[in-house]
């Protein structure tokens, strides 16, 4: 294609033009990642990653057969999901190693829509993921915490300018794929110190005899795998 005619190009969806959606795409990915390593925003907007995270585990437990119980998300953005069924095998392994990766693979979900160019599409998955969460959130502060993502994800579909709901959409695949990286180095950071001795890599561990340090390393792979991926479907408009 002809640079003129990439240029004249519009994003159908949000009528935007490339150069609009490449700058869009670059100021979200920036602002995404100071909300991951700046400590006070990602105290609070950790608190979606975990509803991804529990999600993922949620997910895969009802795919493996399992029978899904209950989600259970706290303050301290810790949460836990409980799900019945043969407590060894490889339905509890995939369910327990679904947790870390899943917000990386929701990232790289979104950034292939954005791609494209099907950014209601994102809008759309995420409304299906914050109900399928409530409907199985099992304590106050959880339900608190999906209702006020619901919230602003709704504030954005039905008020916002195209613009803006482009932009949101860039800041939430931006942000799912940085924000599934730090849970995992913080984890790693924990266990060199003695702490988080039942987290879902030591339960691995246990389940498949396989030290918890290579599953570690598994899921630093899978989510900076995500990462880069999804980065580079992000910031195609900016190139192009």
């Amino acid at each position: 294609m002809h640079p003129a005619q990439a240029d004249s190009e519009i994003w159908r969806a949000f009528d935007l033009s490339l150069a609009t959606a490449g700058t869009i795409a670059l100021v979200a990915g920036i602002v995404a990642l100071l909300a991951v390593v700046v400590r006070a925003p990602w105290r609070l907007a950790r608190n979606v990653v975990t509803i991804v995270h529990e999600a993922g585990h949620a997910l895969v437990a009802v795919l493996a057969g399992r029978r899904l119980q209950g989600i259970r998300l706290h303050s301290d953005t810790s949460g836990v999901t409980v799900s019945r069924g043969r407590p060894t095998g490889p339905g509890m392994v995939l369910t327990t190693l679904a947790g870390y990766p899943a917000p990386a693979v929701l990232g790289l979900a979104f950034a292939g829509f954005v791609s494209a160019e099907n950014l209601t599409a994102v809008l759309g998955i995420a409304a299906v993921l914050l109900l399928g969460v409530l409907v199985m959130v099992r304590n106050a502060y959880g339900i608190f915490a999906v209702v006020v993502s619901a919230a602003v994800l709704a504030g954005v579909a039905l008020l916002a300018p195209p613009a803006l709901q482009a932009a949101f959409v860039y800041l939430m695949a931006w942000f799912l794929l940085f924000g599934a990286v730090r849970p995992v180095f913080e984890l790693q950071a924990k266990r060199r110190r003695g702490a988080a001795r039942d987290s879902d890599a030591d339960q691995l561990a246990r389940l498949t005899g396989v030290p918890a340090a290579i599953w570690l390393l598994v899921l630093t792979v899978l989510t900076v795998t995500c990462l880069a991926a999804g980065g580079m479907l992000l910031i195609e408009p900016a190139v192009r």
